[in-house]
């Protein structure tokens, strides 16, 4: 027998369920169970009751009606990489995307198919075999699926946009199990809501706009001593000012393997290389730095040098974010004492640029409505031993109650923390809430797909 938060199923229900599945069902006490139900923050310790290992999209249709006909929590698994826990839940059902990992790259065209299981790592393996890219984060090991409907940040953001100003179109299976193209021709409602409000339905395949990258791009970080992380801070909001859209600035306040507190600056530029060596030199001998590692590199490697800080699965995590406009004094004094105070070698607190083709967007042209030149500001809590969970989290906490106040009140969807008030999450929507919410209504009005930064139905 399965019991649910909602519901208790009999295994003879179940059972004659699965007969119906390609793929594979998992239940607590099965041998890959426990592998199965992790996710990238080690810190959500989850018990579904069933996890649904989807193939393809009938398996999806098939789970979606089993849930809803069974009154199921759903939580839905691509890349597991969000920090609040929105690929697992408790006692309900996982509909597993992670074997779907098809992906179709028409060079000619300069577009890719991609199925909703696929790693960004995965996708631009095969789009780089072309020359060709498109904006996918700064962890390679990041869900494609995740990180686009909730919009898509990435190295490639000021030349290209965010990962849905790319996107041509979706294949969805909505909350009644019906499956939809949406594009800009088709269900073109929902196409819109998809960029940028992931509530309506289970997208199982993308398709994308690529682009010229590489095959050498620069990247890297320059390193300076946290003592000098208030002129750090002043160089970045000028350079940031001014940058073109192929550069890119992410400032950050880590603690360097050796142990040494520093203020860094991770530097990007997707162009000509001796144009990024001329645009990223003032970048490269402000200071001067303590270590400059600014070099040339194959694109999928620049996409992969955060993996390290942030990629790793397992590790546990709590994380607060916000948009601020600029990066004021007083802000990088409350990152100062939290740097001096941090309880972990592995946390950070990262500032990530919004700037350039993915602030000209304007705002009503997709759900993701906040399009502004303004920074992504991050507090990470990062540890190893779940004993020292409390610890860790008070840091943040701390660190975030003096620093929220100085940011706008918003957040970047996809860094929407578990515990961040409802009135944050609509905020964060910025001026397209009543017409998502119309949607709301029109695709999942139950709430069938809740565990996200949930748009609630109107009643």
């Amino acid at each position: 027998m399965v019991t649910t938060p909602s519901t208790v199923l009999a295994d003879a229900t179940i059972d004659t369920w699965q007969g119906r599945l390609h793929g594979q069902l998992l239940r607590p006490g099965d041998d890959r169970y426990e592998h199965a139900r992790r996710v990238w923050n080690g810190h959500l310790d989850r018990r579904p009751a069933l996890i649904v290992r989807c193939p393809g999209v009938a398996d999806v249709i098939e789970a979606v009606h089993f849930a809803r006909g069974n009154d199921l929590l759903v939580a839905v698994r691509g890349g597991a990489h969000n920090a609040a826990g929105h690929a697992t839940c408790d006692g309900g059902i996982v509909l597993d995307l992670t074997p779907m990992k098809g992906i179709r790259v028409d060079p000619a065209r300069r577009t890719a198919q991609a199925q909703a299981g696929l790693l960004w790592g995965e996708f631009d393996r095969e789009t780089q075999v072309f020359g060709l890219a498109t904006t996918g984060g700064t962890v390679s090991n990041t869900g494609i699926s995740g990180l686009t409907l909730g919009g898509g940040e990435g190295w490639l953001q000021g030349k290209y946009g965010l990962t849905i100003d790319n996107l041509l179109s979706a294949d969805v299976v909505t909350a009644d199990g019906t499956c939809l193209h949406a594009s800009a021709t088709e269900h073109v409602d929902l196409f819109w809501g998809l960029r940028g409000g992931g509530n309506f339905g289970i997208v199982t395949s993308f398709a994308y706009r690529l682009h010229e990258v590489g095959p050498l791009v620069l990247g890297g970080m320059v390193i300076h001593p946290l003592a000098k992380a208030r002129e750090v801070r002043r160089f970045a909001q000028e350079f940031f000012a001014t940058m073109p859209d192929e550069a890119m600035i992410f400032p950050a306040l880590v603690t360097t393997p050796d142990g040494m507190p520093a203020a860094v600056l991770l530097l990007g530029y997707s162009g000509p290389l001796a144009e990024g060596e001329r645009v990223l030199a003032p970048a490269r001998t402000f200071g001067p730095p303590l270590a400059d590692l600014v070099q040339p590199m194959p694109y999928v490697v620049r996409q992969t040098l955060n993996d390290e800080a942030f990629g790793t699965h397992g590790v546990q995590r709590y994380w607060k974010s916000g948009d601020a406009r600029t990066l004021s004094d007083a802000l990088i004094e409350v990152m100062m004492e939290g740097a001096m105070t941090v309880t972990s070698p592995m946390s950070a607190m990262a500032i990530a640029p919004f700037w350039g083709a993915s602030a000209r967007v304007a705002p009503e042209a997709t759900a993701f409505g906040l399009r502004a030149n303004q920074w992504d500001v991050n507090v990470v809590a990062q540890w190893v031993d779940p004993a020292e969970s409390e610890q860790h989290m008070a840091w943040a906490r701390k660190v975030w109650e003096h620093l929220e106040p100085l940011t706008g009140g918003t957040a970047y969807i996809n860094h929407i923390a578990g515990d961040d008030r409802p009135e944050k999450v609509r905020a964060s929507y910025g001026p397209n809430y009543e017409r998502l919410m119309a949607l709301k209504n029109q695709y999942d009005p139950t709430n069938l797909f809740r565990l996200n930064p949930n748009i609630r139905p109107r009643v």
